[in-house]
């Protein structure tokens, strides 16, 4: 096989034997349960479930190619999107409530998991998408070793809500490709009305700033396709709940100007959040190009749209 121009980091982190360290270190965790800023400390390794509602158990909502991300990730061939039921945040809000809240989907060892990774790379599929993985990490990292071991040579993207620990995130050096945080909200009262989680913009600085000193701002190859760094998503929110002006001045100021953002438009009332006035409706265009036009002032270039 033709040896990749930009192999996945976590190849090199397996032949230095570091994987078995960290599956170890992150195993032990779930003993009395830190992975995410919840910090339950439950036993999960004993059945018993925290705020996520997830045990030892790994379970999967659906494994796709999925062509709706974004164009750096999508290519030609899709990306290989991976949905984890259950999350830590679950969002007043959330598009995917049915998996986030609800629970949809089946349990799959971490031997499936790694069989669904490779399906995923013969089917062509630029990349390995864990969408809301933090409360499975250890599960992950397994499963990765297994696929590793069978042949999976793309980049692992991990897709979160950004709501985590920084403790969790430094286990994963060398171990993820491409960060693809959220940053929901800059403001903590409303981080707490609508996503029971007033520290939210407090961790999530956190964990992006150690997300970008592992990765660096995102990279592509001549195909327009990423294989390392950092992709900020923000869902531009109604009524300025998601606070954007503070969100884009931390990405400018504190993260790079070079940093990718993908300037969400896409908010539409779900699940419980028609029980809100201030948040059942959709955006107006206008509050996107505001939020468009703060990015611009200070000198952020990537991944929205100018309008």
């Amino acid at each position: 096989m033709k040896k990749a121009k930009h192999p996945p980091i976590y190849l090199e982190t397996y032949e230095r034997g570091v994987l078995d360290e960290r599956i170890e270190l992150l195993e032990e965790i779930l003993n009395e349960c830190k992975l995410c800023p919840r910090a339950c400390g439950i036993n999960r390794n004993r059945g018993e479930k925290g705020y996520c509602k997830s045990d030892r158990h790994l379970i999967v909502s659906s494994v796709q190619a999925h062509f709706g991300e974004e164009d750096v990730l999508v290519g030609t061939h899709g990306s290989g999107t991976i949905f984890l039921t259950h999350c830590s945040l679950r969002c007043i809000y959330c598009q995917n409530y049915d998996i986030s809240h609800l629970g949809y989907g089946q349990k799959v060892t971490e031997e499936g998991l790694a069989l669904s990774m490779l399906g995923l790379q013969e089917r062509g599929c630029h990349n390995i998408n864990f969408v809301t993985p933090t409360h499975y990490t250890p599960q992950i990292v397994k499963a990765l070793k297994i696929a590793v071991e069978k042949g999976l040579c793309i980049p692992i993207v991990y897709n979160c809500g950004g709501y985590e620990a920084k403790s969790t995130i430094e286990l994963l050096d060398g171990i993820v490709d491409i960060y693809m945080p959220d940053i929901k909200y800059s403001d903590a009262e409303n981080a707490k009305k609508y996503s029971n989680a007033d520290d939210y913009f407090d961790r999530c600085k956190e964990a992006i700033r150690e997300m970008h000193r592992q990765v660096g701002d995102l990279k592509v190859d001549e195909r327009g396709i990423a294989w390392r760094g950092l992709l900020i998503r923000h869902l531009v929110l109604p009524n300025g709940i998601a606070g954007s002006a503070d969100v884009l001045k931390f990405i400018a100021t504190e993260i790079s100007h070079e940093s990718y953002v993908n300037i969400m438009l896409q908010y539409r009332p779900m699940y419980k959040a028609y029980e809100y006035k201030e948040l059942n409706r959709g955006i107006k265009m206008s509050e996107y190009r505001e939020a468009i036009d703060i990015a611009k002032e200070w000198g952020l270039h990537r991944g929205f749209e100018r309008v």
